[in-house]
């Protein structure tokens, strides 16, 4: 019984057993749900919203918070467009996205760092800046992205086969690869590496940190730099599965990121973070809006279920604080 007790007490833990859970009761209600292309659906739904997600983990492990990744995603989509309707190489422009999502990274990481300034209020007027230079750049025109065997279209291949003929069938959603991929790699740098130790020990006591000698002002920096990468990647992510980028989209896609780190077990106060469970929250969420349609629910339900989910997650994050507080 105590084995058990100690197994549910870790949430990464409880947030697996809950995906298989959801899985198992939608597959049981319709035969329809255990399908090939449900599951594409649901890996096309999430791939923009995990690299966010993951990236948001670093900032949220410091104790801070960035609600500008998704305007930040779509204002990257929309700059990268623009350049590429002027006729630049698809390369070129996937970096010139990544760019852009670094400088919004570092601008917030300075904000909130070296001026000062409270993270919620850093992020939201970035998040209203990067809205509003998208619009302006593209002239609140959408942009449109290469399809098929148009120039440039290669770039859709590393997150979806789009053609038959090759070694993967087509619609295969190789995007996975890349989130597991650098979820693997992002998990070794934030519990493995200098940085991310230093990142989670910015959150769990900042002052001492700063005391002990390390430059706390960098690495915060850096943690929101990391933000704003993975907020491009998501740009890019997004752009390849939906083709096109419209000006005043992207508000809302970070409450879905924020909320998949918290659901899988990173703590808003800081100090602990999970990679790991930060992709099975994004999944948790993309399986529920992909399943109650199956169900005859209309998918805005996924939003008031979410709700709760999110409350139980945070509630779950004090109790076991308060657990470890008492054993201390």
């Amino acid at each position: 019984m105590n084995r058990i007790k100690k197994i549910f007490s870790n949430q990464q833990t409880v947030v697996v057993v809950a995906l298989v859970l959801i899985c198992l009761v939608f597959s049981l209600m319709t035969p329809k749900f255990m399908q090939v292309s449900t599951f594409t659906n649901i890996a096309k739904s999430c791939y923009y919203i995990a690299f966010m997600a993951i990236g948001v983990t670093f900032v949220i492990a410091t104790g801070g918070i960035d609600l500008s990744i998704g305007t930040v995603a779509i204002c990257s989509a929309l700059i990268g467009g623009v350049f590429m309707e002027k006729g630049c190489p698809m390369i070129l422009v996937l970096l010139i996205m990544l760019l852009v999502g670094l400088l919004f990274g570092l601008f917030n990481g300075i904000l909130v760092s070296k001026l000062g300034l409270p993270a919620f209020i850093a992020t939201l007027g970035s998040m209203m800046i990067s809205r509003g230079l998208g619009s302006i750049i593209s002239k609140t025109k959408t942009i449109s992205f290469p399809q098929g065997d148009e120039p440039g279209a290669w770039f859709r291949e590393l997150f979806m086969v789009t053609r038959e003929g090759g070694i993967l069938p087509k619609n295969f959603p190789t995007g996975f690869i890349i989130v597991a991929v650098l979820g693997i790699i992002m998990a070794l740098v934030l519990n493995k590496m200098k940085v991310g130790r230093y990142i989670l020990a910015i959150g769990s006591n900042k002052e001492a940190t700063r005391l002990s000698g390390i430059r706390v002002q960098n690495y915060e920096i850096t943690a929101y730099v990391i933000s704003g990468l993975f907020a491009a990647l998501a740009g890019i992510a997004y752009v390849a599965v939906y083709s096109t980028a419209q000006p005043n989209t992207g508000n809302g896609f970070e409450l879905d990121a924020i909320a998949g780190v918290v659901i899988g077990g990173t703590s808003l106060s800081g100090g602990v973070g999970s990679i790991f469970g930060t992709i099975i929250g994004v999944f948790i969420m993309a399986v529920l809006k992909i399943g109650f349609p199956y169900i005859g629910v209309q998918s805005h339900y996924q939003l008031f279920i979410t709700g709760f989910i999110l409350i139980f997650a945070v509630f779950m994050d004090i109790i076991n604080r308060r657990r470890k507080a008492m054993n201390k």
